[in-house]
C-alpha cells in the first residue's frame, strides 16, 4: 500500500499557546521601523502564492480554481483577511525565482523540506510527509534495489528526486539519471508508460493518484523514506510573515481544516488494486459507451460521470445483475425503492438508470442545506447504500463522540462503529455494517475522478 500521508500531528492547547505567543514576540521583533512582509501583505491587500499546476496543487476545472494547495492559500489569505494572487508556474526552475525575487510572498507547491533547500530558503511549519518512489513500466524487468537500474531514469530538474539521486550516489557509484526542464513528475509517468524512458523518481501523492488512470505504473524500490512537505519563504524573510504561517498551520491542525482537505482530495485513494484499476479501464472502453446516452440524459443534474460511478460500483454496467438481498439491475434498486421511482423494470437500463438517478437526487435534496459539496454527495451516496436512517445515526454517533456531524471526515469514522453493539444499541435503527458505505464512496469517487481524467484526455 502506498502511504501518501502521515496522520496530522496532534497540537495541544498548550502548543496552541505557545504558537500565539511565538507570533506575538516574533512580530515585535522588527528591529527597524520598515514595516514587515506581514504588514505590506495586509496593506496591499493580497497575499501573492507562488504554486505549480498540477492534480496536487492547482489546476482549474469547469468548476473553477481547484487543488490541495491552492485551498490551503485561499484559507490562509482569508485568515490575514486579504485576497489569493495565484502566480502559477510550469516547473521548478521557473518557480523558485519567484521567491527569491519577491515576485510572490510564499511557494505553496508541495515542496519536500531538504538539506540542500534549507540551506537557501525558509519554511513554514509541515502539514504532511510523503516518499519517494523508483517506478517502472509493469512487463519491464524489475529492478530489486537501485544497483539493478539499467536503463534510462529521467526525473524533473532542480527537484527533490534529483536531490536523493545525488545523495545516492556515494552508495550507488554506477547509478546514473538525467534531468530535465521539459517535463513535470506527472508527464514523466507518461513518458515511462510510453516506453519513452525506463525510470523516473515519483513522490507517494503523485503516484496513488496516477496510478488510479495508469495501472501500469510500479513501484520498484523507496528511495527515500518519508519526509515533511511545507510552504517555502525567502531565507531573508522577517519573522512577521513566519510567525502567522505558525499561527495558521496551528489552527488548521486543530480545526480539522487539514483533515478535511486531506479527505476532499486523498480520502478515497486506497491500497492500489491493479486488477480493480484495469478492470474498471475496460469496461469504459467496451461498456460504458453502450450506457453513456442514458447517464448523460438523467445524470445531467449531477454530472453524468458521477452517474455512471455509481452503477459502476453497483453493477459493474450489468442490467441483469443481482444480489443476494433482492436488489437488481444497474442501479441495484429494492423492488420498493423502484416502486417509488416509478420503475416497472429493474432489469430495462433506461428504467433502472432513470430511478436511480431520481433517488439520489431525493437524497441530495435531502442532506441540510448547510451542508457543501463534496460532503453532501458523500452523505447522499453513503445513505443510498445503507440508508438515511442509518446515515443519521451516524451523524448523531459522530456528534455525542465530540465530532462534526456535518462533516463527512468525522463522519465515516463513526459509521463502522454502528457494527458494534455498545455503540447501535443507542440508536434509532440499530444495527448496520457501516464499513460498507464508507468503502463504497470512496470506490465511487475513485471511479468517478477515473472518468473525469478519460474524458479530459479523449477532449
Amino acid at each position: 500500500m502506498i502511504k501518501i500521508f502521515n496522520k496530522f500531528k496532534t497540537i495541544t492547547s498548550n502548543s496552541t499557546v505557545f504558537f500565539v505567543a511565538l507570533m506575538l514576540l516574533l512580530s515585535a521583533c522588527t528591529g527597524d521601523n520598515k514595516p514587515s512582509e506581514l504588514q505590506k501583505i495586509v496593506k496591499r491587500g493580497t497575499l501573492k502564492v507562488g504554486t505549480l499546476y498540477g492534480p496536487n496543487s492547482y489546476y482549474i476545472d469547469s468548476e473553477g480554481k481547484k487543488g490541495f494547495e491552492y485551498e490551503l492559500a485561499k484559507k490562509f489569505a482569508d485568515h490575514l483577511g486579504v485576497e489569493l494572487e495565484i502566480n502559477p508556474s510550469y516547473s521548478l526552475n521557473e518557480l523558485f525565482p519567484k521567491i527569491e525575487n519577491g515576485e510572490v510572498d510564499v511557494l505553496a507547491a508541495g515542496l519536500e523540506v531538504t538539506d540542500d533547500r534549507l540551506e537557501k530558503y525558509r519554511f513554514a511549519p509541515s502539514y504532511t510527509e510523503i516518499s519517494q518512489k523508483l517506478v517502472f513500466k509493469q512487463g519491464k524487468e524489475w529492478p530489486r534495489n537501485l544497483e539493478d537500474v539499467q536503463g534510462n531514469l529521467v526525473v524533473v530538474d532542480n527537484s527533490s528526486h534529483a536531490e536523493t539521486l545525488t545523495r545516492l550516489k556515494e552508495k550507488y557509484p554506477n547509478l546514473s539519471w538525467t534531468v530535465t526542464d521539459e517535463f513535470d513528475a506527472d508527464e514523466l509517468l507518461q513518458e515511462v508508460l510510453e516506453e519513452r524512458i525506463d525510470f523516473t523518481v515519483a513522490d507517494s501523492n503523485t503516484l496513488a493518484i496516477n496510478r488510479r488512470y495508469y495501472p501500469q505504473i510500479s513501484i520498484a524500490v523507496t528511495v527515500q523514506d518519508e519526509r515533511p512537505l511545507a510552504w517555502m519563504l525567502s531565507k531573508d524573510v522577517d519573522q512577521g510573515l513566519l510567525s502567522s504561517l505558525v499561527e495558521f498551520f496551528g489552527e488548521v491542525h486543530h480545526d480539522g481544516t487539514l483533515l478535511t482537505l486531506e479527505d476532499k482530495y486523498y480520502g478515497h485513494i486506497q491500497e492500489f488494486n491493479y486488477v480493480n484499476t484495469v478492470t474498471f479501464i475496460e469496461s469504459v472502453e467496451t461498456k460504458l459507451p453502450k450506457y453513456q446516452k442514458l447517464f448523460e440524459r438523467y445524470g445531467s443534474e449531477m454530472d453524468w460521470r458521477f452517474l455512471a460511478a455509481i452503477s459502476y460500483q453497483e453493477s459493474h454496467w450489468d442490467p441483469h445483475a443481482r444480489s443476494y438481498t433482492g436488489v437488481r439491475g444497474m442501479m441495484m434498486l429494492t423492488l420498493p425503492t423502484a416502486k417509488q421511482m416509478g420503475v416497472k423494470s429493474r432489469l430495462d437500463a433506461e428504467q433502472a438508470i432513470r430511478g436511480g438517478a431520481k433517488y439520489l437526487q431525493q437524497l441530495i435534496n435531502r442532506i441540510p442545506d448547510r451542508i457543501k459539496n463534496p460532503d453532501r454527495k458523500w452523505f447522499a451516496l453513503a445513505a443510498y447504500n445503507v440508508g438515511w436512517g442509518h446515515m443519521e445515526d451516524a451523524r448523531r454517533l459522530t456528534e455525542r463522540l465530540g465530532g462534526d456531524p456535518d462533516r463527512w471526515v468525522d463522519v465515516k469514522e463513526s459509521l463502522p462503529l454502528l457494527k458494534q453493539r455498545k455503540y447501535y444499541k443507542n440508536t434509532k435503527y440499530g444495527y448496520a455494517r457501516g464499513d460498507e458505505p464508507v468503502r463504497y464512496v470512496e470506490n465511487i469517487r475513485a471511479y468517478y475522478d477515473t472518468l473525469v481524467f478519460l474524458d479530459e484526455q479523449q477532449e
